[in-house]
């Protein structure tokens, strides 16, 4: 297809595509004459995971450089590949960020989630620790409710955790219905900036729908 039709199918406009492979984002199409290149499906299908992190999800030019290296390192084995590209994508700067190691409320806030690792027995999680940026907002997370007079311990977490296992079935379950393991990794990326404000608005409609259960049926 030709630059037209991409911009057609993928609903950018040719100036943001040319832009993109200006970026490096896109790679070029295959060169049919001085002025004019012909691209395919999978110039389609990056557009629309590069469309996904800038345009929907608000991912620096940088940064989403940064994951689609990760998405094209065939190095890797796809489990890594795939996680490598997802940990590149941002996470929350404020939760995630290091601090002191003799913090007590950073160490407590460890502490409770190594005890959660456990209990549920995510050893792979555990394994990885403060290496994944997840991880890292997790413990900070749980440290500002601490410090905010709002403790969360594995009792409180247990139940969050069984449903994320959940979510996680279905996630997989999504991505791996794509065919190859490239499109797979590009799916991961996708639909983890696009799924995550999906989970935050289902969790918001069902709390209001929970309250007002209690309030038996007021307003």
């Amino acid at each position: 297809m030709r630059l037209a039709e991409l911009s057609e199918r993928s609903g950018v406009s040719t100036a943001t595509i040319k832009y993109y492979l200006r970026e490096k984002l896109l790679p070029p199409g295959r060169r049919v004459s001085a002025t004019q290149a012909e691209y395919d499906d999978a110039h389609l299908r990056r557009l629309r995971l590069v469309r996904a992190m800038i345009q929907v999800g608000r991912i620096s030019v940088a940064r989403a450089r940064e994951v689609l290296a990760a998405v094209d390192d065939d190095s890797m084995d796809h489990h890594l590949r795939m996680g490598t590209a997802v940990w590149s994508l941002p996470h929350h700067p404020d939760l995630g960020d290091a601090e002191d190691a003799d913090d007590p409320a950073t160490g407590a806030a460890r502490a409770e989630v190594a005890a959660l690792m456990e209990e549920v027995g995510w050893t792979f999680a555990a394994e990885q620790g403060e290496e994944s940026p997840a991880y890292r907002m997790l413990v900070g997370a749980l440290r500002e409710l601490a410090r905010l007079g709002y403790p969360w311990d594995v009792e409180h977490l247990e139940p969050y955790a069984r449903l994320a296992e959940r979510i996680a079935v279905a996630d997989l379950d999504m991505v791996q219905a794509y065919g190859s393991a490239e499109e797979q990794v590009e799916a991961a990326v996708a639909l983890t900036v696009l799924y995550e404000p999906v989970l935050l608005s289902l969790r918001r409609l069902a709390d209001a729908e929970e309250s007002n259960r209690r309030a038996d049926g007021g307003s």
